[in-house]
């Protein structure tokens, strides 16, 4: 089975509970997979935009690329390989300015592609990878699982609804919310939390590729 982990907090896990939720699910995984991790914040990511379209023109043509061509054409495939290998693809990630971090818009940008990750048909757009099982490990110190809040969250939301585009349905959640609203009850909230992230890593170890 192969796991791969995108981390996109790089906070130190003393100050990022989304940092530190990485930190506990790498630590209970085991050995029995072969896990590798994506971090968005230590990758040559250069954003996605008109440079990506000239870059894969000038590849379809053998036409010669500029260096920042050439950087986005390199990351959006290593952000694409690393994605397409993975059994399950495991997103730990926090709520920031409700949403989520700029890093990990762009890998997504990378991976969201026609005729990979997803196709155009007459009925509309079919996801291509239903078999893939995400887990995302969220973190946000405000509550927004209330039905009053739940609007203004965007950031499992998008995830999510990413991931179902891509026709996955298989997608385990395990959220951290408002420890930033209650310093006493902090600690407890936190810890609750791990032990979800425990269960989550764990519930990899019985499954089979």
């Amino acid at each position: 089975m192969n796991v791969l982990v995108v981390k996109a907090n790089n906070r130190p896990a003393a100050e990022g509970v989304s940092s530190k939720m990485y930190e506990v699910f790498m630590n209970e995984i085991g050995t029995d997979a072969n896990v590798k991790t994506f971090d968005v914040f230590k990758e040559d990511m250069p954003y996605f935009g008109q440079d990506f379209f000239d870059a894969m023109g000038k590849s379809v043509h053998a036409e010669p690329m500029s260096e920042l061509e050439q950087r986005i054409l390199t990351a959006s495939a290593k952000a694409m390989d690393a994605f397409m290998d993975a059994d399950v693809v495991v997103f730990a990630f926090p709520l920031w300015n409700m949403t989520i971090p700029a890093a990990l818009q762009t890998f997504i940008d990378y991976i969201y592609r026609a005729g990979v990750t997803f196709k155009y048909t007459a009925e509309g757009p079919v996801g291509l990878v239903p078999e893939k099982k995400v887990i995302i490990l969220n973190a946000r110190g405000g509550i927004y699982s209330t039905p009053e809040m739940a609007p203004a969250e965007m950031s499992v939301t998008y995830i999510r609804n990413i991931m179902n585009f891509f026709g996955i349905q298989d997608i385990n959640e395990v959220i951290i919310e408002g420890h930033a609203l209650d310093p006493e009850a902090a600690p407890s909230i936190i810890e609750a939390g791990m032990e979800r992230v425990k269960e989550a890593a764990r519930s990899l170890q019985s499954v089979k590729a």
